[in-house]
């Protein structure tokens, strides 16, 4: 039972890879695309504006984090390298400064949207195809969705903070933003509170309108 367990472990540890890979690098793409068109091509000069992983590999959060999941079976958070912003580049720094940040959150939600039409035609048109394609699909489906409502939290350094920020700039707000690497200790806190139960259900709701949008429900 435990090598079968362990062997179950590794093929969805292989095809998460891949999938997180093509999520991260939506997000941070988009992160900088948007900053370009607004005006800040710092990420684009520094070759960030690329759907290429390996521009946006970070060592603890792409690379070891990921590991540390699947050797411990504990599942832990992953992030990618933030692409580089300046906001004295903008136009308006706030607003623009919004659009920005939100871009990254958006561009996994449309991403969730690309994949469960494909995962819809794969169903209709191929409807012998094998669970793993499908399983595969959906599970880009739920990773991008979770990113898109995991990554607006209003908590640093999630794009949430920012965004909070650039619409109601005060004291508070400002401080919430420079909390630097204790935000980290603040999400981590979230993570293993009552909320994450909550923001589980939001996910699981947001999945649920999918799958009834898709016509599986």
């Amino acid at each position: 039972m435990p090598d079968i367990e362990i062997s179950q472990r590794l093929i969805n540890f292989l095809a998460f890879i891949p999938m997180f890979l093509l999520s991260i690098s939506v997000h941070e793409f988009a992160h900088a695309f948007v900053a370009n068109k607004l005006g800040d091509d710092t990420a684009k000069q520094q070759g960030r504006m690329t759907l290429n992983p390996l521009k946006h590999i970070d060592l603890i959060g792409t690379v070891l984090m990921p590991f540390a999941a699947f050797a411990s079976g504990f599942a832990l958070i992953g992030w990618a390298k933030p692409v580089p912003i300046d906001r004295r580049n903008f136009g308006n720094p706030l607003s623009d400064d919004a659009k920005v940040s939100f871009a990254g959150p958006l561009s996994n939600f449309v991403l969730a949207i690309l994949l469960f039409i494909l995962l819809k035609a794969v169903n209709v048109y191929f409807p012998g195809e094998s669970s793993f394609v499908t399983n595969f699909i959906w599970y880009g489906v739920f990773l991008n969705v979770f990113l898109f409502a995991f990554n607006s939290l209003p908590i640093p350094p999630l794009d949430g903070s920012h965004i909070l920020f650039d619409l109601f700039p005060n004291k508070f707000t400002a401080k919430l933003l420079n909390f630097g690497f204790y935000g980290s200790f603040i999400l981590l806190i979230f993570i293993y509170s009552p909320l994450w139960g909550i923001f589980m259900k939001l996910v699981n709701f947001i999945l649920g309108l999918f799958l009834m949008v898709g016509g599986y429900e």
